[in-house]
């Protein structure tokens, strides 16, 4: 049995067994399935499952993503079809990885817990598809990233200026794709959505702000995330049920389940910022430690105490005032991975994306839906913490 406090919520959870909530693997920066008592033919069966349930989500939204796109005023049209992976810098047809699709695959998988067709959540997923994608044009610029899905960032093909216009339009085609359904659902889903959207910026300007901290607490960071991730999927989750007439409190339940999800999604992630293998994640080696980010493992080995934590926190103090920086070799950053390894920060985070996933699915058993349906979005839960890129 496990305690913990996250942000202002103290919740308890025990690990779970089977083909549902496999444990981390805190030696490795993804999360695996240990159980062994499940067959590699189960869990090829249950990967492949989540898979068309994710091909499913993408490509019953892309037609109406697409759609929503080409109303944009050249070129941000295609310097929009660009970031989606739909053309290459030179404007040739591509089919570039579009990400995850995750956020489609829960609306349309919302839909169907409040009984609707699946169809009905697809202004959802396209909707909550743009306040996403908007959301990383922006990040890459202001984080500096020049890679994203194994291509070079809009920012670096096409300027600055066209990103943050580009991240700008795609947010207001959002509003503009719920806004225009005319229903009085369509209203409840904007809602929602404005106020994710909200809390996302939130988290973004709280994520900038603790790269110039030395400190930042457990609590702080949690809070951090859950907004920058945690809000979005909690809306995606909940916006096709809204869409399909669902009432406030089936959609709040729904949204707790993104909501813990989001954050066992953005522990994974942390993990990958440091040790993911960049043929996977498509970013430099070391990520996160490059930017200086005060992601959820560097935060928990500097909370940590002892003596890794303590010469972790001095190299840290004195990256920030380096002029030499972004000079450093791969070894130096290797050499602060493996301090925030040997203060419990990857392990740390690792049972933190264990956690959240429990809390999640638990939130499941207060929402009345067809047997299939929940299976589904376990199955999508555990597709998240066990992802590599």
């Amino acid at each position: 049995m496990t305690t913990t406090t996250t942000g202002t919520t103290s919740t308890t959870s025990t690990a779970r067994t089977g083909t549902r909530g496999e444990p981390v693997n805190p030696g490795n920066p993804a999360v695996e399935n240990t159980d062994a008592t499940v067959g590699a033919a189960g869990r090829g069966a249950e990967k492949a499952d989540t898979v068309a349930l994710l091909e499913r989500g993408r490509t019953m939204s892309t037609p109406a993503l697409r759609a929503a796109v080409d109303r944009l005023a050249a070129p941000m049209d295609t310097v929009a079809a660009y970031h989606f992976g739909w053309i290459d810098a030179q404007g040739n047809a591509a089919d570039g990885d579009g990400g995850k699709a995750v956020r489609p695959a829960l609306a349309l998988l919302s839909a169907e817990a409040a009984g609707a067709a699946p169809e009905v959540g697809i202004p959802g997923a396209v909707a909550v598809e743009l306040v996403h994608n908007f959301s990383l044009l922006h990040d890459d610029l202001m984080d500096g990233d020049e890679q994203r899905r194994h291509r070079d960032t809009v920012w670096k093909v096409h300027g600055p200026a066209l990103a943050i216009l580009v991240g700008d339009a795609l947010f207001a085609l959002a509003n503009e794709v719920l806004l225009e359904l005319g229903t009085v659902e369509a209203g409840r889903a904007t809602r929602r959505l404005t106020t994710a959207s909200r809390k996302l910026i939130d988290g973004q300007a709280q994520d900038i702000s603790y790269e110039h901290r030395e400190r930042v607490s457990v609590e702080e960071c949690l809070e951090m995330e859950g907004n920058k991730t945690g809000a979005l999927l909690a809306c995606a989750v909940s916006i096709g049920a809204v869409l399909g007439g669902a009432d406030d409190r089936t959609a709040d339940k729904l949204e707790e389940y993104g909501y813990h999800l989001g954050l066992a999604f953005q522990a994974v992630d942390d993990l990958l910022g440091i040790w993911g293998d960049p043929e996977s994640t498509g970013k430099q080696t070391w990520s996160d430690l490059r930017q200086r980010k005060k992601s959820l493992p560097v935060v928990a080995a500097l909370a940590a105490g002892g003596p890794a934590s303590e010469r972790l926190a001095e190299l840290l103090a004195a990256d920030a005032k380096s002029s030499d920086f972004e000079n450093f070799s791969e070894e130096e950053f290797a050499a602060r991975a493996a301090l925030i390894e040997e203060a419990g920060g990857r392990q740390w985070t690792a049972d933190e994306a264990r956690r959240q996933h429990a809390v999640a699915i638990r939130a499941l058993d207060d929402v009345d839906m067809p047997q299939r349906v929940r299976e589904q979005l376990v199955d999508l839960a555990d597709f998240v913490v066990v992802r590599k890129r």
